[in-house]
């Protein structure tokens, strides 16, 4: 369900029909000049620690929802508790109208911008596979801003961009893998991205099979096809001007291969394709906002299974770089498809090449599921990045990849093999994508603790499309 943002360059009135937000700073709402009494009161009696009030307040015979939401500062993390607050009181809301008066050019559509992807992330339901569906009543948010409503109208936008992208990801990851194969995961970016006036193009297995050994061994194994997709957006004034590539790790199911997985939480090995889904909704969100940059997505994307024609540990593959890979273990597949789909890329003599997926549960040790890792060869490039996670509160943190890492990167009956000695396990993965992305600046997300939720709130969360689409929005 999509929520429609708009913006009003206007005093909120009380009687105004639909439910009303006051956000604060540090002054009450204004009772005069028609200001709402209920909303100053609601205010008054927060206790210090509060930032969230609601109430039912008499009018014209009926009752009206009122809220106050209180900001002690306007840090993104205090705004985001705050937004995530009122949210869960505004979907039960069908039209909420938010005041955001007290705050200033430069706050207010960062307010706004926040509490609209709030609002949006508390609607999202994925319930196509239930019986009885129970949507948020959420349609509308109006926002009020007399002085600053176009600079606010501009935030919404991009959250509303930003939301159309997390809810593909997030659609795409909590699919279920017998519906989510390749075959569906490739056709589904290539529509979504041509309804919005970009090019895709699908590349199957035959191209696969001759041009990307690494690729093709972990793909051989499934019955299901293999696909490569390739969407294309020119958006620069110059066509030519040297692309930004995205590339995603789509697995739609990881077994393990032969070197099979343990049973349990198998389940949630549907979201070892999150890469691609988040590579997938960064390239239609940037679309939708019209960015003015040439933007490329790659995305390889198959299933690794267990069966006779599966790799096998031990067996020595070529790579489309012409690198021989020894794969020692077959649940390190992830790296085997992005290394072709890395090499791929060279062909659009790249500005920038980052690639996102769940590669290495050490991540998880490392980092836990609130930090992705970030690694990467261009300084640059990965500290653009970080402001863009800092600037999102999409948390990333930049993990080593020195020269020495690849002294645990030895085969002796290949160049390289698939997983190193015991150590550093999230690095060495990203040592192993190096080999393949010399000829380019390049930075690699590993997701593995954050691209999904387990436990209660199982499902994808959408990440890194924030981090992602907010640093195409500043790529100069």
């Amino acid at each position: 369900m999509n929520v429609e943002f708009s913006t009003k360059a206007e005093k909120l009135q009380p009687h105004q029909t639909g439910a009303l937000l006051y956000v604060c700073a540090s002054e009450g709402p204004d009772t005069a000049d028609g200001g709402n009494p209920t909303a100053a009161l609601l205010y008054a009696a927060l206790e210090q620690a509060q930032t969230f009030a609601a109430a039912q307040s008499a009018d014209n015979g009926s009752l009206k929802a009122v809220a106050v939401v209180r900001l002690q500062d306007v840090q993104r993390e205090t705004i985001e508790q705050a937004a995530k607050e009122a949210a869960a009181w505004a979907q039960k809301q069908e039209n909420v109208n938010v005041c955001l008066a007290p705050f200033c050019e430069t706050d207010s559509p960062r307010v706004a911008e926040i509490f609209a992807a709030a609002f949006g992330e508390a609607v999202y339901r994925f319930d196509r596979y239930k019986k009885e569906a129970k949507p948020a009543k959420l349609q509308t948010a109006v926002f009020y801003h007399a002085e600053h409503s176009q600079a606010v109208q501009t935030a919404l936008d991009v959250a509303a961009a930003q939301l159309y992208g997390c809810n593909i990801a997030k659609d795409l990851g909590n699919a279920a893998p017998n519906e989510c194969t390749p075959e569906f995961l490739a056709e589904t970016a290539k529509a979504e991205a041509e309804k919005l006036g970009a090019q895709a193009k699908i590349l199957d297995k035959d191209y696969i099979k001759d041009n990307m050994g690494a690729f093709w061994s972990v793909a051989k194994g499934s019955k299901q096809k293999p696909y490569l997709v390739e969407l294309s957006h020119f958006g620069a004034a110059d066509k030519n001007e040297a692309p930004i590539v995205l590339v995603g790790k789509g697995i739609t199911f990881d077994t393990g291969g032969i070197s099979l997985k343990p049973g349990l939480n198998m389940d949630e090995m549907k979201f070892d394709m999150c890469g691609a889904a988040a590579v997938i909704g960064t390239f239609c969100a940037a679309v939708k906002l019209k960015l003015p940059i040439n933007l490329i997505a790659i995305v390889p994307t198959c299933e690794n299974m267990p069966s006779g024609a599966a790799n096998k540990p031990g067996d020595v593959v070529t790579s489309m770089k012409g690198l021989t890979i020894e794969v020692l273990n077959t649940d390190a597949e992830g790296r085997l498809i992005l290394c072709d789909a890395l090499t791929y890329a060279e062909q659009f003599k790249p500005k920038a090449v980052i690639d996102a997926a769940t590669l290495t549960g050490a991540c998880i040790m490392a980092l836990g599921h609130d930090v992705s890792g970030l690694m990467g060869n261009d300084q640059a490039l990965v500290d653009s990045l970080l402001a863009a996670s800092r600037e999102t509160n999409d948390k990333a943190w930049q993990l080593p990849l020195f020269d020495t890492y690849k002294e645990q990167l030895k085969s002796n009956f290949a160049d390289i093999p698939n997983i190193g000695t015991p150590g550093a396990g999230t690095i060495t993965a990203a040592t192993f994508l190096a080999y393949f992305t010399e000829d380019y600046p390049w930075a690699h997300l590993d997701i593995a603790g954050t691209a999904w939720k387990s436990g209660k709130e199982k499902g994808a969360t959408g990440r890194p499309v924030p981090l992602l689409l907010n640093y195409l929005r500043n790529v100069r």
